[in-house]
Order: structure tokens, then sequence, then C-alpha cells
């Protein structure tokens, strides 16, 4: 008796992606205003939004691809490129700014060999900028994923990111 791959390291192929996001759409027929939470939906289980997703989304729901591509490049919620496992995000509002908040940036520009906005070759992480995630007394704020770091130094930048690694076990 086959396991259900919800339980196994089996990496869904691409149909059975399609197939559950169908489910999805199907889950939202009739609704009003269900295209963003099927997008949402769709970006959870792709980890962002490919073009053949959006006009899947376009054709099985009716909406134009025009309105589909609008929404999904209005909010920045929404990415169309890969994202990374885990998402890093600098403060640069007023307080961490001035209180190293660039320099924090320029130290996982440098650890992580990106910029602003891009993912690592090995998509563990992708590098964003925030203007404030209200924690101003803590400066400079660095935020990976719902985690909160404080009062971060630029010399503990690789231990930071190495606590968040994927840990590939050795084969014996």
């Amino acid at each position: 008796m086959e396991k259900d791959c919800c339980n196994c390291s089996h990496e869904p192929t691409d149909a059975e992606m399609i197939q559950s996001l169908n489910h999805i759409i199907e889950g939202f027929e009739g609704v009003e205003g269900a295209l963003i939470p099927v997008l949402q939906s769709a970006q959870n289980l792709f980890g962002y939004l490919p073009e053949v997703v959006l006009k899947h989304i376009s054709l099985t729901m009716r909406i134009p691809y025009s309105e589909v591509t609008g929404v999904v490049s209005f909010y920045s919620f929404f990415s169309t490129i890969p994202r990374g496992k885990n998402i890093v995000r600098v403060c640069l509002g007023t307080a961490c700014y001035v209180r190293g908040g660039k320099d924090i940036l320029k130290g996982l520009r440098d650890q992580l060999e990106i910029n602003v906005g891009g993912t690592t070759d090995d998509r563990e992480f992708s590098l964003e900028v925030g203007r404030c995630f209200g924690a101003c007394g803590l400066a400079p704020v660095l935020m990976i994923n719902d985690d909160v770091h404080q009062r971060v130094k630029p010399a503990k930048i690789r231990d930071i990111l190495n606590s968040y690694r994927t840990v590939l076990e050795e084969v014996r």
C-alpha cells in the first residue's frame, strides 16, 4: 500500500500542483473577490507565481490575464520570480537606518552575494528591505521569515544566516 505523498519526502510534480490549484480554485467558485486568495494559495503552493500559473488561473477563473497580472504587480506580497525558503528583510526605517541598518544591508548583500529583490542560487534566501518593523528601540532590526533579530551587528550576520541554512545530512 502506498503512502499519501503529504507524509513523505516526495516532491510533487507540476501536474500534481496544478491539480491542487484546481481544487483551490473550485473552492472559490462563485465567490466574489476570490482572485487574491487564489493567488495567495498558488504562491504558497508553487513558492512564487510563474507565468504558466497566472495563465492557468486566468483561464480557469475566466478573468482577463491583464487583470490577474495587474493584481500581482500591484501587491508587493506577490512574486513572479522564485523566492528563497528564507525571506530576509532589513529595516531601513529612520531609527534602523541611523543605527546601522545600511551596514546590515551591505553585510547581507556581501554574505548572500545578491542584491535587494534577489534570491540566492540555492534558493535558500531572498533579500528584501522594509521601512519599519515596529521595533525602533531595538534598532537595527533584521527579520528572517517571522523571526526578529534585534540590535544586529555586521559581525553577527554570518552566524544569523547559518542558523537558517538547510543542513544536508551526510549519507553514511
